[in-house]
C-alpha cells in the first residue's frame, strides 16, 4: 500500500501572492530570514494579508537553523497565539517554520523527537503556509524538516507526514531576485531529490510521475535560468520542477547523497547546495551497479542520447559535472576547502554519523561503514567511483 501525501492547495504562477487575500484568521506568526527581509517580500507577503485584517509577527531564522533558535520561535508562538504559520524563503527558513510549528501545537515534544512514527495531531492551534524564494529545497511541500544541532554538529534529519504544508504559494516573480550562485546551488539540490526519489527502493507510480517530470523540467531550464536572469519562464519552471521534486521525494525517499550531505555540512559547514553539486555524480557511479535501468530513464529525460546504456550512464554523469562547472561549483571536498588534516581528523566520527542517518533507507544499494569511509575519500579526493 502507498500513503501518498501532498499540500492541499497549490496557488502557483505570477500573481499567486495574491491568494494570500483569501486567508481567514486573526493572527500570522511569518518565519523568514534577515536577507528575505531586506528584499522586501516579508512586506509583501504583509500587505496581503494586512487586507484580511490579520495580524502579524515576524521571527527571523539563521541559515540552516539551530535548536537553540527553534525554541525561541516556539515561545514567541505561544505568547503571540497564531492560527497561521507562514514559512517564507529559503529552505531554512521552510524548516524552521515547521518545526516551531510542530512544538507550538505539541508543547510536551522536544525537536528531535520529530519523527514519522508518531502521530502528531496538528491542526488545532494554527495552519502552514509556505512560500519559497528559492528554487530548491522543496521543503515546501514535503514531510521533513532538517534542523541543526550545533552541540554534536549534526544535521537532524526530521520527518512526519503531518508536516506537509496546508498551502502552497509559488509565486515566479520572488525567485527572480536570487543570485546566480544559488540559482546553480538550489537548482542542483532540486535535481537531486528528484533523481533520488526516481532510484529509490521506496518510489511508487506517483512519485515516480513527479520525480521524472521535475528531471526533465531542470535539465531544460536551469541553464537557462542561470546564464540569463530575467528569463521568466526559466525561473517559472524551475520553481515548479523544485516543488514537484519536493512532491516526489515525500512520497519516495531521498537517499546516499542526503546521508552524506547532511553530516559533512554539520561537521564542516558547507552549505546543502554546494554539497548536493559534489555528492550527486559521485551518488550515480555508486549506486549505478543496482539501478542502471533507473538512471537510464533519468539520462532520456534529460534528452541525453546515448547507443548503450553504459554510455548513456556516463554521459549523464558527465552532463551533471559540465553544469557543475559552469556554475563554479566545486568537484570534489578538496576543492571546497577542506584540509587533508581537517578530514583525516573527522572521518571516523563522519562513517558513524553517516551509518546513522535515516535516509539510506531510501537508497537503492546498501551502505556499510568500509564503503562509507572509502565512499567519502572518494569524494574527497575527486576520484571516480569503482568499487
Amino acid at each position: 500500500m502507498w500513503e501518498i501525501t501532498l499540500p492541499r492547495t497549490i496557488a502557483a504562477g505570477e500573481g499567486a501572492l495574491e491568494y494570500l487575500k483569501r486567508i481567514e484568521g486573526k493572527r500570522a506568526l511569518i518565519v523568514t530570514g534577515s536577507i528575505v527581509k531586506k528584499m522586501g517580500f516579508v512586506d509583501k507577503v504583509a500587505n496581503y494579508l494586512k487586507e484580511t485584517g490579520m495580524e502579524l509577527e515576524v521571527f527571523e531564522v539563521e541559515p540552516e537553523p539551530s535548536v537553540e533558535t527553534i525554541k525561541r520561535g516556539v515561545e514567541l508562538a505561544k505568547t503571540y497565539g497564531p492560527d497561521w504559520i507562514i514559512g517564507l524563503g529559503g529552505g531554512s527558513n521552510i524548516d524552521a517554520a515547521k518545526a516551531i510549528w510542530v512544538l507550538y501545537e505539541r508543547p510536551d515534544l522536544e525537536v528531535a523527537s520529530i519523527n514519522p512514527f508518531i502521530k502528531l495531531g496538528m491542526r488545532k492551534k494554527a495552519k502552514l503556509i509556505c512560500i519559497p524564494t528559492t528554487s530548491g529545497s522543496g521543503s515546501e511541500a514535503s514531510w521533513a524538516t532538517v534542523i541543526t544541532n550545533l552541540k554534536d554538529e549534526r544535521k537532524m534529519e526530521l520527518a512526519n507526514k503531518e508536516l506537509v504544508p496546508d498551502m502552497v504559494i509559488l509565486d515566479p516573480t520572488l525567485p527572480m531576485s536570487m543570485p546566480q550562485k544559488l540559482v546553480a546551488e538550489t537548482g542542483l539540490d532540486a535535481l537531486t531529490h528528484a533523481i533520488e526519489a526516481y532510484v529509490s527502493p521506496k518510489r511508487n507510480d506517483f512519485s515516480d510521475a513527479l520525480a521524472i517530470k521535475a528531471v526533465k523540467t531542470i535539465f531544460q531550464y536551469l541553464l537557462r535560468s542561470y546564464r540569463s536572469p530575467e528569463d521568466k519562464e526559466a525561473k517559472e519552471k524551475m520553481h515548479n520542477a523544485a516543488t514537484m521534486a519536493g512532491m516526489a521525494f515525500t512520497n519516495s525517499e531521498v537517499g546516499i547523497v542526503h546521508a552524506l550531505g547532511h553530516m559533512i555540512g554539520g561537521v564542516f559547514h558547507i552549505s546543502h547546495g554546494k554539497l548536493m553539486a559534489i555528492i550527486l555524480p559521485y551518488s550515480i557511479e555508486y549506486n549505478a551497479k543496482v539501478a542502471l535501468e533507473r538512471y537510464i530513464d533519468i539520462a532520456k529525460a534529460g534528452g541525453i542520447e546515448a547507443k548503450t546504456d553504459g554510455e548513456a550512464l556516463e554521459k549523464l554523469v558527465e552532463t551533471i559535472k559540465e553544469m557543475r562547472r559552469e556554475f563554479g561549483e566545486p568537484a570534489s571536498l578538496k576543492e571546497a576547502g577542506i584540509s587533508p588534516e581537517d578530514f583525516e581528523n573527522k572521518l571516523d566520527d563522519l562513517v558513524k554519523k553517516v551509518m546513522s542517518s535515516v535516509v539510506l533507507q531510501g537508497n537503492p544499494r546498501a551502505l556499510n561503514a568500509e564503503e562509507a569511509r572509502k565512499l567519502l575519500i572518494y569524494i574527497y579526493e575527486g576520484r571516480k567511483v569503482d568499487f
